[in-house]
């Protein structure tokens, strides 16, 4: 296990280095001509130019211009005052872009762990329900129901759910965020909406996914065994069919919620005015400010990698028939 968590975290370090170079190849190569024109943004001076092709060394090697971009990107983290060349900074607003994505972090985590735990849980719980009465008549409804909510697009949930329940009700706040250390109760009422909408999509698909695999799982040798030896259902459900079907649920949790905090969570965000990493995201993309897109696409990728290999941890930690000899 060790041997294979030492190998896992390796992987994870060349992965993030590609990441990095793609995406230094993607806003800085790949576009061709001079990059310090683009990121200059809307009507430059001469000098304006000058000074970011002169900082960001575009008039030197791209080795040379990668090792720059990267010495911005760790530099922003570092508290202290900066030049305003050292760090990686909005052409928009001036603000360190690093400093920015650690401001939106709290709203993007709160808001991914309470969606995720409540998709995770009700997937679950439609997907053991629909298992069950498969073929019956509340089967077809939830099964309907789960596809309805597969196929809606969270924006569009977004905006009828804040309409319905914010602006015309007020049942709850019309969008917004206060962070949990400051009022734990507005945290939890600013955040059912955008909770209940993001995991909508997940409610659904778990419960397809874990229906199929718990169907798939009760005409196996083992549970026939299991109910020849006259274990109760629920018992053969809970032991046998149920536990080796979460399996590859866990898996497709983890996946799922990395690209969730690494960028899923963008519309949501941006529908409940949540001002977390994926809103600031937004706002920058609407504008074209290059530095914020180059930063909130590192953020992603980090945290992406990061949480696949937490889940290749503890699925190997579940199954020692996946870790190489």
């Amino acid at each position: 296990m060790v041997a294979f968590i030492i190998r896992r975290l390796i992987g994870m370090v060349f992965v993030l280095f590609a990441v990095t170079l793609m995406v230094f190849a993607i806003f800085i190569l790949i576009p061709g001509g001079d990059p310090a024109e683009r990121m200059a943004g809307k009507n430059p001076t001469p000098q304006n130019i000058q000074n970011i092709r002169e900082k960001w060394g575009f008039d030197k090697p791209f080795y040379v211009q990668y090792a720059r971009m990267m010495q911005k990107v760790g530099t922003g983290v570092l508290p202290g005052k900066h030049s305003e060349y050292d760090i990686l900074r909005s052409f928009d607003t001036r603000q360190n872009v690093v400093q920015e994505i650690r401001k939106g972090i709290p709203a993007t985590f709160s808001l991914c762990f309470g969606a995720a735990i409540i998709w995770l849980f009700f997937g679950v719980l439609v997907g053991v329900f629909s298992a069950v009465k498969a073929g019956q008549m509340s089967d077809r409804l939830i099964t309907t129901f789960a596809l309805i909510g597969i196929s809606m697009p969270v924006f569009w949930l977004g905006i009828v759910m804040r309409y319905f329940f914010a602006e015309k009700n007020q049942v709850f706040p019309d969008g917004g965020y206060v962070p949990l250390t400051v009022d734990p109760w507005e945290w939890l009422y600013h955040l059912i909406l955008p909770w209940f909408c993001l995991a909508v999509l997940f409610i659904g698909f778990y419960g397809r996914v874990l229906r199929s695999n718990m169907l798939d799982a009760m005409n196996e040798d083992y549970v026939r065994t299991a109910r020849s030896k006259g274990l109760p259902p629920r018992a053969v459900l809970k032991r046998h069919v149920l536990r080796n079907s979460l399996v590859p649920i866990v898996t497709l949790f983890g996946l799922d919620f990395a690209a969730v905090v690494g960028g899923g969570a963008i519309l949501t965000e941006t529908v409940f005015d949540l001002k977390g990493v994926g809103w600031y995201a937004a706002q920058s993309v609407g504008s074209l400010d290059l530095p914020p897109i180059m930063g909130v696409t590192l953020y992603g990728a980090f945290f992406i990698v990061l949480f696949s290999a937490a889940v290749d941890f503890f699925y190997a930690y579940l199954d020692p028939r996946v870790r190489p000899s």
